[in-house]
């Protein structure tokens, strides 16, 4: 009979007593112990893990009931992701376990169940110095399931799908990884339509393959092929997906199915023309992305990481830097559905940092178990085999970079492989990599050996770019013209770029007054940017007492900052217009200076001036603008005639009205309204009405904001806010944003920040009417109502 899978979510003990005898506690997976751990000032690495006190061993536990266990049939834990160092044991044998805490496997325990009740128990090992540069979190973070098949049964990993593009029709050629009769279909899902959002229609395309018993070539697969006429083709703008169904066949008998989603496309690079998919140029507007989402940390569900991406999708992205690690199944599902180009590499650093204890054991392994596991993908475009290694372009890292990229194209060569390189270049030393713990300051840090002359950096660049099949710089905007004329024939990607300030060809770090992800759109030979990074996350802090880096466009509890509109400016056709105002009686949110913006905010309040003088930004894809301060018209330039397509100027602070408005075609299309608020009365949350499944565990994060009596937004209110939830259902966490704050997640208030405070729920499955509230000292209380079905 076809596989079972049964997932295995909830029934979890956890205890962090080294020796898992004392201490359990019920926790339901996903599950990140760091996450709620103290905040320690003084901790290893505190700038790296945001002063969470994450550093120990973790023990989970749990009963597993087997009703019958069936003879000649295996059985599998399939892990999505535990960090790090776990080693599993089942019925008290120990069955396997994995080091690297970003990867997902696989164990086979067919031996070790049986009939009945069994025990699995998990150590989590999480001791080890160097962590991450950034929050690593600890536990087990991603889905658990247990899965069921017949002794005969299909791979997942070892089927492998490719796609050809003839005219309006598609060849779909799938090597099913068995020797044997394979059936299988090919349904057009339509997750996704088009920009207008039109459905795509129905389709289905039925294949069969029989395998002569004497046709057998060893180490080949056995292949489908299916004809789709009139295929509906993926990308980024239209995300049309396929469901590709195969089943290992004993006759008649289905044995086996699995399914998965494809997306039909063809991706081009062509050297000075730029990066083409299905026929249409694209240029990638990126950001990176850690795998922590706020307040949830590590153990971010599929649904809490939709909203992430979905407004991501609204400010005009359509690539994602999985930076710098493999990121969760859950997660590029989204991206296929959604529609992103997903850069996906490995890991950091090879012999140093983090990666230094595993590489020369577990690269193979990790490689591995990323390029099997998401080679079928529509969205993945590129692999990226690290980031900002030591000694890059040496002699020594040469020879890794080509060792690893010729064992992914063994597993994958339809798809290009690329590195990222770090601006700074070393000439050879004698230095013991091993003995030093921050790899990252290593690298970054001028000394002795740093090399000055750009033409010798450059040189460098190209014997990286001999072997990868993309130049992946890291905020190299200055040098690109310099390397397009010593490389003409390699396409560049901006692998990490500044979100505002652009380098200078003799000094990286110059807040030159020049957007970088204004550069693909000038440049052919450049395909892309990706912003570091596209959300605010835990760890790589610049210092106590911030928590996390906060130099990206949207904050963790998902509030939009004015960055977020001039990007979308540049990447969103939609017409939109943004009006912000640079305030510098805000508090420094310790932000890496080059990474930073100018303080912008989105508000019109200072009651501390009378007719001061106020810069301001007007961000806008529009034609014209027009600014209105209390009825009384400002002229302004052309967006497209001001630097960087960003409209500045100044505006005597008037309590009042300010009004900007987009014109097209002489036409109004859009506007933005900002007003003096009066004292805040109430909070209101941004969503008052929700629909939610009922569906057991599934997670959502509400945000209320402070309000004056018309509605106005009180972006200076900074009150504690408590929350409550009243039906079937209950707080996880809460969180405001503010990376400087030492208020906990775990709790059910926290004090707003920039007039809004933000709760994480869970829903315990039923259908029915739930209501989560906020109060607040000397405001009416704010309330919304899911409508749970």
């Amino acid at each position: 009979m076809p596989r079972t899978e049964y997932k295995l979510m909830e029934g979890w003990e956890f205890t962090l007593d080294a020796d898992g005898k004392k201490g359990y506690r019920p926790v339901t997976l996903p599950h990140d112990w760091a996450i709620s751990a103290p905040f320690c000032r003084d901790m290893d690495q505190g700038e790296a893990q945001g002063f969470r006190a994450r550093f120990g061993i973790g023990w989970y536990r749990r009963s597993l009931r087997l009703e019958g266990k069936k003879e000649g049939y295996c059985y599998y834990l399939d892990f999505g992701g535990i960090f790090e160092n776990s080693t599993i044991w089942v019925n008290e044998r120990e069955a396997g376990g994995w080091k690297y805490g970003y990867s997902s496997f696989r164990l086979d325990i067919t031996q070790f169940l049986k009939t009945g009740e069994n025990s699995i128990v998990i150590r989590v090992d999480n001791t080890v110095s160097p962590a991450d540069r950034w929050y690593s979190g600890a536990g087990i973070y991603r889905t658990v399931k247990l899965l069921e098949t017949e002794a005969a049964h299909l791979e997942e990993r070892e089927i492998v799908v490719h796609t050809e593009l003839e005219g309006d029709s598609a060849v779909v050629r799938v090597a099913a990884g068995v020797d044997a009769r394979v059936r299988g279909s090919l349904s057009l899902t339509g997750v996704c339509g088009d920009a207008q959002n039109n459905r795509c229609p129905d389709a289905e395309n039925m294949a069969e393959g029989i395998l002569a018993e004497d046709i057998i070539a060893e180490g080949e697969n056995g292949l489908l092929e299916f004809h789709v006429k009139n295929a509906s083709l993926w990308s980024a703008e239209a995300p049309n997906l396929y469901t590709l169904t195969l089943s290992l066949m004993d006759g008649e008998r289905a044995a086996d199915t699995v399914s998965m989603r494809i997306g039909l496309r063809k991706i081009e690079l062509l050297p000075g023309k730029g990066m083409f998919v299905n026929g249409e140029k694209v240029i990638l507007k990126g950001v990176c992305l850690h795998q922590e989402a706020g307040s949830a940390g590590i153990a971010a569900k599929k649904e809490i990481w939709r909203e992430r991406l979905l407004l991501l999708k609204e400010m005009g992205c359509n690539s994602i830097r999985a930076a710098h690690h493999t990121h969760s199944v859950e997660f590029l599902d989204l991206c296929d559905e959604l529609g992103f180009y997903v850069y996906e590499e490995c890991f950091d650093k090879w012999t140093g940092g983090l990666y230094g204890r595993y590489f020369e054991t577990e690269w193979k392994k990790d490689v591995e178990a990323m390029v099997k596991r998401d080679r079928n993908r529509a969205c993945i475009f590129i692999w990226g085999v690290g980031n900002e290694v030591e000694n890059q372009g040496q002699p020594s890292m040469l020879a890794i970079l080509k060792m690893l990229k010729d064992y992914v194209l063994t597993m994958d060569a339809t798809r290009p492989v690329t590195y990222a390189m770090n601006p700074h270049f070393k000439r050879e030393s004698n230095v013991d990599l091993s003995q030093i713990k921050d790899i990252q300051k290593f690298v970054d840090e001028a000394d002795d050996t740093e090399i000055y002359d750009v033409r010798e950096r450059v040189e460098r660049i190209c014997r990286i770019g001999e072997i990868v099949d993309v130049i992946s710089c890291n905020y190299q905007e200055q040098w690109y013209p310099m390397i397009h004329e010593a490389m003409p024939d390699k396409l560049i990607l901006g692998t990490e770029i500044y979100q505002f300030f652009k380098g200078h060809p003799e000094q990286m770090q110059n807040f030159t007054n020049e957007n970088p992800s204004l550069v693909p759109f000038a440049a052919d030979y450049v395909i892309g940017g990706m912003i570091w990074t596209g959300i605010d996350y835990l760890g790589e802090s610049m210092g106590y007492p911030a928590k996390g880096w906060s130099g990206a466009m949207i904050r963790t509890n998902l509030v939009k900052k004015p960055g977020f509109y001039l990007l979308k400016s540049y990447w969103n056709e939609e017409p939109m217009v943004h009006f912000s105002v640079m305030d510098y009686s805000l508090e420094d949110e310790g932000v890496k200076e080059h990474w930073d913006m100018p303080i912008y905010a989105d508000h019109w309040h200072f009651p501390q001036f009378h007719k001061t003088v106020i810069p301001y930004m007007i961000a806008s894809n529009c034609e014209e603008v027009a600014l209105y301060l209390n009825g009384k018209r400002f002229f302004l330039p052309r967006p497209e005639d001001c630097p960087n397509r960003m409209i500045t100027g100044f505006l005597p602070y008037q309590p009042g009205c300010v009004k900007a408005v987009g014109y097209k075609n002489g036409e109004e299309v859009c506007c933005h309204v900002l007003k003096t608020p009066g004292p805040a009365v109430r909070l209101s949350f941004t969503r008052e009405e929700i629909k939610a499944p009922a569906e057991r565990g599934y997670e959502m994060l509400l945000t209320v904001r402070a309000e004056d009596e018309e509605g106005n937004p009180y972006f200076r209110e900074s009150s504690r806010v408590r929350f409550q939830i009243e039906g079937d259902g209950e707080i996880l966490s809460v969180d405001n944003g503010n990376l400087m704050t030492n208020e906990p997640y775990q709790a059910d208030f926290i004090h707003m920040y920039h007039g809004c405070a933000s709760v994480r729920i869970r829903l315990g499955g039923s259908a029915g009417r739930i209501v989560v509230s906020a109060c607040a000292e000397g405001m009416y209380p704010g309330k919304t109502v899911l409508t749970v079905e």
